[in-house]
């Protein structure tokens, strides 16, 4: 249905696309999730997690270029010198956030219990020991609770996503801080980029939560479903930002984009 509605009533040919494009992820994932009930492959989990979230990233993007707000980007101007580094940042921390969620369903679709129990230090330690010695210590004493074997791999796969979490953080901080300061008129990415900042606080806390809570199935999909929603941030800023670079320093000129008559001419 998107895809239909989108090629009667949007004459921008890639806004078209972008539809076709997410029919061929429906099936794509349908595909998938087929494959991965057949197979009771982990591997075709993970990777049917991660085309879920870049087929969410591309609704979320649909929704956005139909919306009157984007047409009316078309009137924003901005310093390249400054608007530059802050599309970069936003790129870039949509792309981490991504690989943080790739790193979160990697970790779920091993189904076992939790590689460390303890928050914010690892097995006791700032930085956990996986020597062999270390690591047949640790897991007599999960055998001793009837938890599941864990390998140096997995404990370092959960010390990458805590490290990646900490990087995003100070990352969206850091854009916040500079769209404060550097684009004060421009209200709404100033909105957006605080909820960030919200929303950023909330997941490390959720993710905390999941380890203390021994990955609890109300905090783990809570956990979850924010990373999403970071995502969706994450895509409509960088698009923004995306959209407003093309005309960053240019001269105002007429849209010469073809709308049909009942989109009041809005720009593409």
């Amino acid at each position: 249905m998107l895809a239909v509605w989108l090629w009667l009533r949007d004459d921008r040919r890639w806004v078209r696309n972008l539809g076709v494009i997410a029919v061929v992820g429906v099936i794509l994932q349908g595909i998938l999730g087929g494959l991965r009930v057949m197979m009771m492959k982990d591997q075709i989990g993970i990777f049917h997690a991660c085309v879920a979230q870049a087929f969410l990233g591309l609704l979320v993007f649909i929704a956005l270029v139909t919306t009157k707000f984007w047409s009316s980007l078309t009137n924003r101007h901005f310093d390249s010198h400054k608007f530059s580094p802050i599309k970069s940042l936003a790129i870039a921390i949509t792309v981490a956030i991504y690989a943080q969620l790739a790193l979160g369903a990697t970790m779920r679709h091993q189904h076992r219990d939790l590689a460390i129990l303890d928050f914010p230090t690892a097995n006791s330690a700032w930085i956990p020991d996986t020597s062999a010695a270390a690591l047949a210590k640790i897991n007599a004493w999960r055998d001793a609770r009837a938890l599941s074997d864990v390998s140096a791999f997995q404990i370092w796969l959960q010390m990458v996503h805590r490290f990646l979490a900490a990087i995003i953080a100070i990352a969206i901080v850091a854009f916040c801080a500079r769209v404060w300061r550097e684009l004060r008129d421009f209200v709404a990415l100033k909105r957006l980029s605080l909820l960030w900042v919200v929303l950023i606080f909330c997941q490390i806390t959720l993710g905390a939560w999941v380890i203390w809570s021994n990955k609890a199935a109300d905090v783990a999909t809570a956990h979850v479903a924010l990373g999403a929603v970071m995502l969706s941030f994450g895509v409509s800023i960088s698009a923004i930002c995306w959209r407003i670079s093309g005309r960053v320093g240019a001269p105002r000129r007429p849209d010469t984009a073809a709308r049909r008559p009942y989109h009041n001419q809005q720009p593409a």
